[in-house]
């Protein structure tokens, strides 16, 4: 298989009712149906949407097999224009276009909100079909996803903690929390009540009133990354790590569950080279998807769920031990847990990676960095 496409399958398609360019791209099934959510959100160029789906379900391939799920990544996406007037007629019909095109892959991927869409699109989607997670609980859902996630950053923050600093507890620790949203809000609540300093931050200027009156303290959108801390907690868009950025970084320790935080895997190595400790966001973020799965495609409860999502900071843990011990970074760490469970269910794809990453180590002695592979393919 080339490496320059490993996807296994990818839909674009033009949505009959609203018109819109629709995406799914499917990554991997070697573990079981593709999951992964939709997302709606405006880009310069529909074909920045299908970059946009390739990575990021590519993303949730490793975050499921990392996670120890048995399912593979997809996305979808309802790509929008930068002037689209988003009418609720639209959304309505961007919605029904869509579900009518994740019915046509009767169960091999399935969806769950995300930016853009939430509990209540799930809805639409489901007049279509019955793989469109986190709808409410009185349409039979589990509700919004964001509190199972809070709680999988935060099994995930006291490992990363007890790595850098020797001890679990964020008590006393200054946390920047850059994101206010869903997610980041519950983490910045968990934070405050260990007994953390919390300092949070959005784009959306109108949060920093609640902030502020549930007692944390507050930095501008600009200055989050370099704000004096001892740990950070990216919450919102991605790519926010570059050669630009990382230098500007003050906090030991970073953890948080924004997609896709480096601009590209490069930027794992710079994070290391400086002696900060990087949590790869697709473990961090992965209590959402792990709770999901469980409650509404296995059949777990809520409890048995919840102990699945704790088990994220047992895997956080054997990550940056595995880092340190073999002199890798944490994103390699990761790689490669996931990659030798991809491999032994037999998928060509992370056969193919595993391979030339030997081949590159042979090469290069004990010692070599380890090789490096984009997050998209197009």
């Amino acid at each position: 298989m080339s490496r320059a496409f490993a996807h296994e399958e990818v839909v674009v398609r033009r949505g009959r009712r609203s018109g819109l360019p629709l995406i799914v791209a499917v990554h991997s099934r070697v573990l079981g149906p593709a999951a992964g959510g939709c997302r709606m959100r405006r880009y310069d160029t529909w074909q920045d949407g299908l970059t946009d789906a390739l990575r990021l379900s590519e993303a949730m391939t490793y975050k499921s097999a990392v996670a120890g799920l048995d399912f593979g990544g997809g996305k979808s996406v309802i790509a929008l224009d930068r002037d689209t007037e988003v009418t609720p007629g639209l959304r309505e019909s961007a919605l029904e276009d869509l579900g009518e095109l994740i019915a046509s892959f009767d169960g091999s991927y399935r969806t769950g909100p995300d930016i853009g869409t939430g509990p209540e699109d799930m809805v639409v989607l489901r007049r279509f079909s019955p793989y469109a997670y986190c709808a409410p609980e009185e349409h039979g859902g589990t509700g919004d996803s964001g509190g199972p996630t809070a709680v999988g950053v935060l099994a995930a923050l006291r490992a990363g903690a007890r790595h850098v600093f020797g001890d679990a507890s964020c008590t006393g620790k200054v946390v920047v929390v850059s994101g206010f949203g869903s997610v980041g809000s519950r983490v910045a609540a968990g934070l405050a009540a260990e007994g953390s300093h919390v300092v949070v931050s959005d784009v959306d200027h109108s949060r920093k009133e609640a902030a502020l009156a549930s007692g944390y303290g507050w930095v501008e959108p600009g200055r989050a990354l370099s704000a004096p801390a001892d740990i950070l907690v990216p919450a919102a868009v991605g790519g926010v790590f570059d050669e630009t950025s990382v230098p500007r970084l003050t906090a030991p320790l970073v953890v948080g569950p924004a997609n896709n935080q480096l601009a590209d895997e490069s930027i794992a190595d710079i994070l290391a080279e400086r002696g900060t400790v990087w949590v790869p966001d697709y473990v961090a973020g992965a209590g959402g998807v792990a709770y999901t799965l469980g409650r509404e495609s296995e059949g777990y409860g809520h409890e048995a769920a919840l102990e699945r999502v704790e088990g994220i900071g047992d895997t956080v843990g054997h990550i940056l031990d595995l880092a340190r011990t073999t002199g890798v970074t944490p994103m390699r760490a990761a790689r490669q847990l996931a990659e030798r469970r991809l491999t032994a269910a037999g998928s060509p794809a992370a056969a193919e990676t595993a391979a030339a990453d030997a081949d590159t180590r042979a090469e290069a002695g004990a010692a070599a960095a380890p090789a490096r592979r984009p997050l998209s393919r197009s």
